[in-house]
């Protein structure tokens, strides 16, 4: 999925009533005015998730007072090349969408005839911020139930099989690959609690993921495959959860890009 498809969406500025109004409808409005700031991101699910984050933020900004806020808006600031945009998404939100107090806690984007789709789930003010107290209180950690080295996150290894191979050596026939070749596998960090239904962060992730690892062998879009569906990544990738992730090393864990 490419991400100027995502431009496509922001066509409709019209005024959305608030009367059994779509969620879906208004992201895409609330998204519009900053369609040209998405340009560093490379993967339509990372703007969507970029774009509900704000918006959630921007809910959470009416509930809590100034001080409980910036407190929890502050851990946002480690993503320093977004940090400006989501705090000017915020103020959006508050300032123009104040009364549509719902929640976004889950997305669905489909392609159907070449056109681009999202709906999305949504949970009102306070099942959200229920839901989040008791979250937070069940995953507390303490020293007796972990090393203080546990990492929040679960960890998703890709191996790529047959297919990918086939696809490889037919554009590499004088360098081709086996089984015995693919043993240095990718691993990819997820939210700790992605992984209660990995299938469902699958189907809405595989492109991110097959994009990637075609990527790491070969660098030509127009030679990857181009009709990707989460069937055939099923086909060309074997994948295995890990759901705790240790950091055993003294140094401490650092994010770079690629």
């Amino acid at each position: 999925m490419k991400k100027n498809k995502v431009i496509n969406l922001f066509g409709n500025n019209k005024d959305i009533k608030n009367a059994a109004v779509k969620y879906s409808a208004l992201l895409e409005k609330f998204m519009s005015p900053f369609a040209k700031e998405f340009v560093n991101f490379e993967y339509q699910e990372d703007i969507f998730e970029f774009a509900i984050n704000a918006w959630n933020f921007g809910n959470m900004s009416s509930i809590l007072d100034n001080d409980e806020f910036e407190e929890i808006i502050s851990n946002a600031k480690d993503d320093a090349i977004n940090y400006d945009l989501l705090r000017k998404m915020i103020a959006y939100k508050s300032l123009n969408f104040e009364e549509f107090s719902n929640f976004i806690i889950d997305f669905d984007i489909k392609t159907t005839n070449k056109k681009l789709s999202i709906t999305v789930v949504t949970e009102n003010e306070e099942t959200y911020m229920t839901n989040v107290l008791l979250q937070s209180s069940e995953t507390e950690l303490t020293e007796d139930e972990f090393d203080e080295n546990y990492i929040n996150r679960s960890a998703i290894s890709i191996k790529p099989l047959q297919p990918f191979i086939d696809w490889h050596n037919a554009i590499y026939t004088d360098a081709t690959i086996d089984t015995t070749d693919l043993n240095d596998i990718n691993i990819y960090l997820i939210n700790s609690t992605s992984y209660a239904d990995i299938e469902a962060h699958l189907k809405k992730k595989f492109d991110k993921y097959f994009m990637l690892e075609l990527e790491g062998w070969h660098t030509n879009k127009t030679e990857w495959p181009q009709r990707r569906n989460y069937k055939m990544f099923k086909k060309w990738f074997e994948v295995t959860i890990s759901t705790a992730v240790f950091d055993l090393e003294k140094s401490p864990v650092s994010k770079s890009e690629f």
